[in-house]
């Protein structure tokens, strides 16, 4: 019984009718390592809808490791998928056996447990569902970076951009899709959308199209080292108006990452993006 009430208190908080609000911030890692320090900014967009954006910006100390968490979960139709996320993916993927020995396997087994647990919970959680992108820091050396849909992780390594994630479009995946049964659809004036409906062909949630939707996340690894100065990651309210290296350009002297990330999102803002824009840079060293 406890764990059922225990289950049924994480539904009822993702399910919360509070959407989150407009935010800022930063922090910085107590490890004695390669320093990390982190600045963030959300905005929310002028879609017509309450805001879909959430994130993730925390240290946590385990078994002798400085683990740095970070991620941003851009919801449709509610938010209640990715406020679930928020609050559970992390731990899912850091109770997995082999997060330690095998940290790639860890985040692809959380991401699909996830996905399984939110979809069998679509009563409470709704129809909706979330992109997301994640990145991991251990100890100030290794980064381990996963996404599924276009939130974007863009890295700079000496002055230039390096898109870390794969923008999981419907075009890209459609021979997978059609393959599953489903269909691309690409109107005049329209995104291509996966049945007609959802602009990214990998997500979170998403009952009615799961038969044609993966939430199988691409995963890279980067061994943190002195040419590695800072990541940005951001939701699609940024990237439909930004390249990445533009993004790199625009921030890559501002040393203070909470800056960096309100300097980013402004000017996503001032090119008239509508959607929800959410923004966290992690700076190294």
């Amino acid at each position: 019984m406890e764990k059922n009430s225990g289950l049924l208190t994480k539904i009822k908080r993702a399910a919360c009718l509070d959407s989150s609000t407009p935010d800022t911030g930063k922090g910085k890692s107590k490890s004695s390592g390669t320093k990390v320090a982190h600045g963030f900014h959300l905005v929310e967009g002028q879609a017509g809808h309450d805001m879909e954006d959430y994130h993730v910006a925390e240290y946590r100390y385990k078994k002798n490791h400085m683990l740095g968490l970070f991620a941003i979960f851009d919801g449709h139709l509610g938010d209640r998928v990715p406020s679930y996320l928020k609050d559970n993916l992390f731990d899912n993927i850091l109770k997995e056996p082999n997060f330690w020995n095998n940290p790639e396997m860890a985040i692809k087994n959380a991401y699909r447990s996830t996905d399984r647990f939110i979809l069998e919970n679509s009563m409470q959680l709704g129809p909706g569902g979330s992109t997301a992108v994640t990145a991991i820091v251990i100890d100030g050396k290794d980064l381990w970076v996963a996404n599924v849909g276009d939130s974007r992780a863009v890295l700079c390594e000496r002055g230039s951009a390096n898109q870390l994630t794969v923008d999981h479009e419907p075009h890209t995946e459609r021979r997978r899709i059609e393959k599953q049964g489903g269909f691309v659809t690409n109107l005049p004036g329209d995104v291509p959308r996966v049945n007609g409906q959802l602009a990214v062909a990998r997500a979170f949630g998403d009952q009615s199209l799961k038969a044609h939707l993966s939430s199988e996340p691409d995963i890279r690894h980067i061994p943190i080292d002195s040419t590695i100065e800072f990541v940005i990651l951001a939701s699609d309210g940024l990237w439909k108006v930004m390249s990445n290296q533009e993004t790199v350009d625009m921030v890559k002297s501002v040393k203070d990452p909470q800056a960096a990330a309100k300097r980013l999102t402004s000017e996503a803002l001032a090119r008239k993006s509508k959607d929800d824009i959410s923004c966290i840079v992690i700076r190294f060293g």
